[in-house]
């Protein structure tokens, strides 16, 4: 029987669907059947069943950072808490996911206070979920009933896009199977907000005593750029400027990699010598759209003083914060400024590009030099790198990462298409990359290629069924050395040191996996690679794999230290 009756739950989705979002993940449940039950059959969305929640969440986190917008749909408590790690690294690193849900209902409520019963899935409190959410969302609402529920859906949605972080919506069990009124066709669109004009003003003098006074100034590039559409007008300021331009480790990739200006992403002492050189001697860093983690302690305190800063945050100029100043305001009368001053595009003062370096032979561990068949972490790179790049396939690939020693080589690779490099450089979660595989290969459109560590891997290994169920083509690297290599390097690294008295810490240690046994049990392409010769036969056979995802165990040496990780440990 055709259905005939439009519901909140449709007006959700229509509101969706209008914003790009063609793709739900999903974790099923009773209390919210009435919306998985709409989503089924909705036209134009397709749903996504994810194996657990981390991997539904990871995965809709990857698809609003390549599409601009993702929704997962989740059962009270058991799954919404699941999901919250997922989610806060979704808020740290401003990402907007609409998360979805339903709470037990007005009838079920009533039955609580009667007869005091405890519903599944409840800590007692019925708010808890809504009471969580509140600290990882920028809006968190429970729907008790529909009247009313068109305006507070787009009020949702409206504070999603407009500060590119995660909302939270739940609805009584029933509500979301009640009718509601049809929306507008017109899409949603972000809230405008505009500068107080003498605060802008100010900022903007501020900063232009400053940069016009620097002999080396650099731009420093971060996410928030790509999250809020501003690559065009940051690729407009590096050409009227002349400055050259890097970026942090979350933000690469935020343009394409192939200008003249690009001197390669600065992630501290992970970063190739000529981008550490360059940004620390900086006397003016024109710093837009970062955040600015722990990772670059080292940069802020010498370089705090010398930072134009505009993020959504506000505007700091050296010592003088402008917090009402929105950096789209900010960034577009620098622009005007720069265009204005004859003494623009610098051909004098900014440095020429410098020379990008082949990064990865230098810094490969040096323990492994007499034999150049052993795979470590950077001669992976290195011949994967090669390939996609003899291959053409960079503008094809979206890379994900975890936080784990790969993500920090990876940040040396240079030539990636602009939003293509995604990563959980901020939350720095583990087991992050695998989970977004799907999200990020269906948000845009591109083959995900997905480097993980085998602790990361271990973490997600179930999103590789997701992948499978889709038919994704995804490829999972595995850097496979039995142990959480990057945590072992913070806490003692001389274990890396060759001989057995040098041992690993006993919570490091990882438990041996057959991947091949373990891709064939869910649907996967299965490969080890061992040596450098057989990474590069692997690699033309991964290319050609169109309708499954390829798990691909890549055995280097436990004591393989990168020389990136290397410095960063010795910090």
């Amino acid at each position: 029987m055709a259905k005939t009756t439009f519901t909140v739950a449709d007006y959700l989705l229509t509101r969706l669907k209008q914003l790009n979002v063609t793709d739900v993940f999903q974790i099923p449940g009773d209390y919210v059947k009435h919306f998985t039950q709409a989503l089924e059959y909705f036209p134009g969305i397709n749903t996504i069943g994810a194996i657990n929640e981390l991997d539904a969440a990871y995965a809709a986190d990857a698809y609003a950072r390549t599409r601009g917008l993702a929704a997962v749909s989740l059962q009270f408590g058991v799954s919404t808490f699941s999901a919250l790690n997922a989610v806060a690294g979704a808020w740290v690193e401003r990402s907007p996911i609409v998360v979805i849900s339903a709470t037990p209902g007005a009838d079920a409520r009533n039955i609580t206070d009667m007869y005091d019963v405890l519903f599944h899935h409840s800590t007692g409190d019925l708010r808890a979920d809504q009471n969580v959410y509140e600290n990882v969302t920028v809006k968190a609402i429970t729907l008790s009933t529909n009247v009313g529920a068109e305006e507070q859906i787009d009020e949702l949605l409206i504070e999603a896009i407009t500060q590119k972080r995660p909302v939270y919506i739940a609805c009584y069990k029933e509500v979301w199977g009640q009718p509601c009124a049809q929306p507008p066709k017109t899409p949603l669109k972000p809230r405008e907000i505009k500068s107080p004009a003498l605060a802008l003003q100010n900022a903007v003098e501020q900063a232009w005593t400053q940069i016009t006074a620097a002999k080396k100034p650099v731009i420093f590039a971060g996410v928030e750029i790509l999250r809020f559409g501003l690559s065009d007008l940051l690729q407009k300021i590096i050409d009227a400027s002349g400055f050259l331009y890097t970026t942090t480790s979350l933000g690469k990739s935020v343009l394409d990699e192939k200008g003249n200006k690009f001197m390669g992403t600065y992630s501290d002492a992970a970063s190739i010598e000529s981008v550490r050189n360059t940004i620390m001697e900086a006397d003016c860093v024109l710093t837009l759209g970062t955040i600015i983690t722990d990772d670059y302690l080292a940069f802020i305190e010498k370089q705090y003083a010398n930072m134009v800063l505009a993020n959504t945050d506000g505007v700091r100029a050296g010592y003088f914060k402008y917090g009402d100043v929105t950096m789209k305001d900010f960034m577009e009368a620098l622009l005007r400024k720069f265009k204005a001053n004859k003494s623009y595009p610098l051909k004098s003062v900014a440095p020429p590009q410098p020379k990008y370096p082949e990064p990865w032979a230098s810094n490969s561990d040096p323990k492994y030099n007499k034999d150049p068949q052993v795979l470590t972490y950077n001669r992976f790179f290195q011949h994967s790198m090669k390939f996609l790049k003899d291959n053409d396939m960079l503008k094809d690939i979206v890379m994900t990462y975890g936080v784990s020693s790969a993500l920090y080589v990876a940040t040396n690779a240079y030539g990636l298409s602009q939003g293509s490099f995604v990563s959980s450089a901020a939350w720095q979660c583990i087991g992050f990359e695998t989970g977004a595989a799907s999200g990020a290969q269906l948000g845009s459109g591109k083959r995900a290629w997905t480097v993980a560590g085998d602790g990361g891997f271990m973490m997600v290994c179930q999103a590789l069924s997701t992948l499978a169920r889709n038919k994704l083509n995804a490829v999972i690297f595995v850097m496979s050395n039995q142990v959480y290599a990057i945590e072992q390097v913070y806490v003692d690294m001389t274990a890396f040191q060759p001989g057995p008295q040098h041992k690993f810490d006993a919570f490091d240690i990882l438990p041996q996996w057959d991947y091949l046994a373990l891709a064939k049990a869910f649907g996967a392409e299965g490969m080890r690679v061992t040596t450098v010769d057989e990474l590069n036969k692997a690699l033309p056979a991964i290319k050609k794999i169109k309708d499954k995802p390829v798990l691909v165990e890549v055995v280097i040496p436990q004591k393989d230290l990168p020389r990136q990780m290397y410095r960063l440990g010795s910090e």
